[in-house]
Parts: C-alpha cells; structure tokens; sequence
C-alpha cells in the first residue's frame, strides 16, 4: 500500500467577518444618502410641490436614469434573470411604490416623528418574522440590540410633547413597516442572478408607473412648481433639489443598500437603516439650520450601540477561521490514506 503524495489541504470556509466590513460601511452611506431626501424634499414643499409630486419625480427621475442599464442588463443577462422578472415587479410595487404612498398617509393622521417611528419598526418585524419561522427565540445580544436602537429610535426622533394619535395613521404606519422589512428582505436575496442595477432600475420602473396612476387617479394629489427652492439658505435652481432627490437619495442609495444588504443580511441591515433618522437630524442640522437636541445625540449613541451588539450577535453564528466539520476531515483523511 502506498500513500497519496498530494498534500492535505482544509477545504476553504467562510471566514469570519469584521465588525467594520464593507458592507457596514455601505449600508451607513445608503442611510446618509436616504437621510438627505428630507432636507431636498422640503426645498421643495416650501416652493409648492405637494408630497406626491415629490414622489413620482424622485422614482420616475431614478427609472428614466437608470433605464439604458436596465435594458443592456435585460438583453445581456435574459436567460438568467427573466425567471426574476416578477420578483422585480414586487420589489417595485411593495418596498418601493406602496412604502413611500403609506407612510405619507400616515403622515396626514399622525405627528412625522410617531409616523417614522412607525415605519422603522421594521428591525423589530424581521425579528419577529424569524423568531415565528425558526420557533427559535432570539439570543440575548439581538434582544438587546433591538431593544437599544428603538429606544434610541425614540430619542432621536424627540417625541417628548403631546403627539396626535390615530389609530387609521397608525394602521398606515404599521403598514410601511411591513413594507420597509420586505424591502430589506428582498434586498438581502442572493442566491439568484439579479444585478443590483436591475433589481433597483427595474423596481423603479414600475414604481413609478404604479405612482403615475395613482396621481391620475386622483390617490396622490400632484402639484408642480418652477419656483426658485431654498435649499442651504441658498436659493437655487428647481432642479438642484430634484436632481438630489432623484441622483443621490434614489439611484445610489437603493443601488448601495442592496449591495449593503446582501452582504450583511437583511436583520442586520435593518438596524444599521436606522440611522437613516440619525442622519437626517444632521443633514436638517447642516443645510436648514435645524439645531439638534442633546437628546437627539444621546438617541444617536443608543442606535449605534444596539447596531453593534446584533451585529455581534450575527458574527457569533459564523465559523471560526479553519473550522472545519469532523466528517469533512474524516472523509479526507481517508482520501489521503488511499492507494
């Protein structure tokens, strides 16, 4: 008998990711870049457009620039993407067209600060959602975490006062929420040949037909103005705002957050989303001159300390360096050992 002279070699396993990955890193640029559509969105309420407007020329801008790339996508790619088509109309209808529709009507019933409060429940729906499909409870760090970030959730968003409640602003609140998680769900999807160009081109698309025949059908009320907006204490051209609204609050901010999502996963990403809110107090802060609480800063560290302690949590499922399972070395071993 003579033994095998080819070298014995661990089969290659994930290693265990950084705290500080790239990916953590995207999703905090998408959340900035999303955080800014308040400040351009508010320009342009103050020169006269009513939120629906704003809506469809955000998402219809984001599909007519990303349109050419979706199409050379299309043709490139159909063999492999046309079984996602659908899949691609829902990420358009849900995540990205009902979303925006639903939290603006939460708006009309309830306070801006209970109703994004509302919608940002959605960390706490996907751990929900996992803990019923898994019948496992979540371990302690995620629990923590959560409870951490919606507190500093609260604080950021300086509810302190009478709040005018509606239970039909909330119902629309909640259901944004469901929306929001479904965005982070489907985002988080990779085990298929959807680009994120595509996956977000094409979401926009029929998004923004789905907003167009909602204002022609008299849901979204629709009014336009060529005014000169505010934006920065500066005033501008009307197109500032809507390129910045349409270039760096739609295009880039899907297009890193589904790359974001993807390699963090959607439970993660969710909570690192959350300071979509702690950066649009910034942005107000810098381009209105809307001055912060200290309250607002506290929130800040609050969210940041619940996003660290799940993602911990999550780094702790993973394997460590050159783990390898039992019945793989066995197997190998007795690979080498052959004649």
């Amino acid at each position: 008998m003579t033994t095998s002279t080819t070298p014995f070699r661990a089969p290659a396993v994930r290693p265990r990711a950084a705290l500080a990955s790239p990916a953590l890193l995207l999703a905090l640029i998408s959340a900035a870049a999303f955080a800014l559509s308040g400040s351009f969105a508010k320009s342009l309420f103050d020169a006269g457009w009513s939120p629906g407007a704003a809506v469809a020329v955000r998402i219809g801008g984001a599909a007519v620039v990303l349109f050419i790339p979706v199409v050379i996508t299309l043709v490139r790619r159909w063999s492999t993407v046309k079984r996602s088509l659908g899949r691609i109309a829902i990420y358009g209808v849900v995540p990205i067209a009902l979303c925006q529709l639903f939290f603006f009507n939460a708006v009309q019933h309830l306070s801006v600060g209970v109703a994004l409060l509302l919608e940002y429940l959605s960390p706490v729906l996907l751990v929900a959602w996992a803990w019923l499909m898994t019948r496992k409870r979540p371990r302690l760090l995620t629990i923590i975490g959560g409870a951490a970030a919606m507190g500093g959730l609260v604080l950021v968003l300086d509810l302190a006062g009478s709040q005018k409640v509606s239970v039909e602003g909330v119902l629309w609140g909640l259901a944004a929420a469901v929306c929001s998680a479904v965005y982070f769900v489907m985002s988080a999807k990779t085990d298929d040949d959807v680009p994120p160009v595509l996956m977000a081109g094409g979401g926009m698309l029929v998004g923004a037909a789905m907003i167009v025949l909602l204002g022609l059908a008299g849901v979204l009320p629709m009014a336009f103005t060529f005014n000169s907006p505010v934006f920065a204490g500066v005033q501008v051209h009307w197109l500032v705002p809507v390129l910045g609204l349409v270039l760096v609050t739609t295009v880039f901010a899907y297009l890193m957050g589904i790359v974001a999502t993807r390699g963090l996963g959607s439970k993660v990403a969710s909570f690192v989303a959350l300071f979509e809110v702690l950066f649009a107090v910034i942005w107000a802060w810098l381009l209105l001159g809307e001055m912060p609480r200290a309250v607002q800063l506290a929130g800040g560290l609050f969210i940041m300390f619940g996003v660290v302690m799940v993602r911990l949590d999550e780094l702790r499922g993973l394997p460590p360096v050159g783990a390898v399972p039992a019945e793989e070395l066995d197997g190998l071993a007795a690979e080498a050992a052959q004649p």
